[in-house]
């Protein structure tokens, strides 16, 4: 008898140590970081930590490598957890954004509105000026700043150059999708409403106030930003904290979530600049053509996504408080000029094997 107390004593202990340790409440999810404006501190993450397979950082390397990869990082709650630099390149070094660089247009329209400078749903000739196209005038008046920031002008997308003469009329605006140059024309808007330049009224808005470094190149034919590595990712981490800064919002939220949502009815998967993952069907740049799926298939379905030509990405993914940055080369040299490529559905593979 005595036995069989002990033993029930004992197990009633168990019991009550295993009822207070499921009390114990779980440990707070870790805070967003965000790194200093004013120097060069960036605080990391280890993979081991987050319990990610060590085993696949080496095969996502060699395919960053062998794909014209420049650089790469990961950014997860704000924190570096892998940084590399391939080919050459550096974290003190610049590279181009290519069309990646239209969310930081995008962005600045935002800003602008905020301010009571623009309103982007007022005719796009209202900041600049009657007959700024060669379209008829009451098809130019369609026009509006939206469709701007939506690639739906109407416009022959055919003429990348973006002078007068080149902008004629294909369809209304509004009724067809096409990617086009014409979005450079909201740093006219910007420009014309702030009375600045557009760059001054960028840096003072965006650049300054989340501690990027980096210049516009205004070419004749493209707006191309450049930066390093870590200013990309800065402005990754503003994109994935939906426009904000430490304590400060540098673009109205409302604005932000409207940018990374669907623009119009025609091209689902693309946003304000942004493209969307998890649409049913997408469109890509160059074409007419609507293809059925999600854009990039491994990648998470509410990733949004900066994509410029070469392969230059900005991913932000809010279920994983992640952001990732790949800048370099195009991956497939004999088709350079596209945002979207397989290369992404590809890359995503690897990273799944190493997040997953």
């Amino acid at each position: 008898m005595k036995t069989i107390a002990l033993l029930s004593l004992l197990l009633l202990s168990i019991s009550s140590c295993s009822k207070d340790d499921d009390t114990i409440p779980p440990s707070p999810s870790e805070t967003m970081y965000f790194p200093s404006n004013t120097n060069s501190t960036w605080e990391t993450k280890s993979i081991s930590s987050l319990n990610w397979n060590q085993n696949a950082i080496q095969p996502l390397k060699d395919y960053l490598a062998q794909k014209n990869t420049k650089s790469f990082m990961i950014l997860v709650n704000g924190r570096i957890v892998m940084e590399e630099y391939f080919n050459g390149h550096s974290a003190s070094a610049d590279w181009e954004w290519n069309s990646a660089g239209k969310t930081l247009v995008g962005t600045t329209i935002g800003i602008a509105q905020q301010n009571n400078l623009v309103n982007i749903n007022n005719k796009a000739s209202d900041y600049l000026g009657l007959e700024w196209t060669s379209m008829p005038l009451a098809k130019e008046n369609l026009i509006t700043v939206r469709n701007l920031l939506t690639m739906t002008s109407g416009n022959d997308d055919t003429k990348q150059y973006v002078i007068k003469s080149n902008l004629t009329y294909v369809a209304d605006a509004g009724t067809r999708w096409a990617y086009s140059n014409i979005f450079q024309k909201l740093t006219d808007v910007v420009a014309s409403a702030s009375n600045k330049t557009f760059e001054a009224y960028f840096n003072e808005k965006i650049k300054n106030k989340i501690g990027m470094d980096g210049f516009w190149n205004f070419g004749t034919i493209y707006t191309i930003y450049h930066s390093t590595t870590k200013s990309m990712a800065r402005f990754g981490l503003l994109a994935l904290n939906k426009g904000k800064w430490n304590n400060e919002q540098i673009i109205n939220e409302s604005f932000f979530n409207e940018s990374i949502a669907t623009s119009q009815n025609i091209n689902p998967s693309y946003g304000y600049f942004w493209w969307l993952n998890g649409k049913t069907n997408y469109m890509i740049p160059d074409e007419q053509t609507v293809y059925q799926g999600y854009l990039v298939p491994n990648a998470p379905s509410d990733m949004y996504a900066a994509m410029g030509a070469k392969d230059q990405r900005i991913y932000v993914i809010p279920s994983k408080k992640m952001v990732i940055i790949r800048m370099g080369d195009a991956s497939d040299p004999a088709n350079p000029n596209f945002a979207v490529s397989g290369f992404d559905n590809e890359l995503w593979g690897k990273i799944n094997a190493l997040i997953n």
